[in-house]
């Protein structure tokens, strides 16, 4: 049960191990140590999304898609469904040149992943799905491309397959950080 701060509506803020969403022997995630180049960017990203999994974990349909401050629409459940759309625009479209259309954004709708991050058990299972599959397509993808330099196009713009391996960590980074501030919010667990 979480206890809740009696003059605002949050959570009290604790931190400890206790409060860990695995115990440290139990985390699925490396701690370094990988060996070479293709090792080092694709461990450090499979440690990202495991991340995000963890931040998510345990948490109902209403808490994933609780959102965090007005105005903004940002809720985990909305970074899941961004998460899924950012995979497949950079592994599907640009990267393997296949014609992938967005998930839930549009033209018309650009913000769709957040303002669509609906607290329905359906639209979880949804995201989750969607996000899955968009991983395994990319881990796939890497695995199967001999040359990291190997250059997919955006545009008129062609990127090595490096370089978006690298990005994608940082944007899992910097959504995992978001994912902290939500999580906390929402129950009061930090950390990890």
């Amino acid at each position: 049960m979480t206890d809740f701060d009696s003059s605002a509506d949050h959570p009290i803020r604790r931190f400890g191990w206790s409060n860990m969403f695995v115990r440290p022997e139990d985390d699925p995630r490396a701690d370094g140590g990988f060996d070479g180049e293709r090792e080092t960017l694709v461990g450090y990203l499979r440690d990202q999304r495991l991340t995000l999994e963890m931040k998510c974990s345990g948490l109902d349909a209403a808490a994933l898609a609780r959102r965090s401050v007005p105005p903004s629409t940002m809720s985990l459940l909305g970074l899941v469904r961004h998460l899924a759309e950012v995979e497949r625009g950079w592994f599907r479209r640009t990267m393997a040149g296949l014609d992938a259309p967005r998930i839930w954004c549009s033209e018309t709708e650009p913000d769709a992943d957040f303002d669509g991050a609906l607290p329905d058990p359906e639209v979880v299972d949804e995201a989750w799905r969607a996000w899955r599959a968009e991983v395994e397509f990319a881990e796939r993808f890497v695995a199967e491309t001999a040359d990291l330099g190997m250059r997919g196009r955006r545009g008129d713009e062609a990127y090595p397959l490096r370089d978006i391996l690298v990005h994608m960590i940082e944007e899992y980074a910097r959504h995992n950080g978001h994912a902290d501030l939500l999580r906390e919010r929402i129950d009061g667990r930090v950390g990890q």
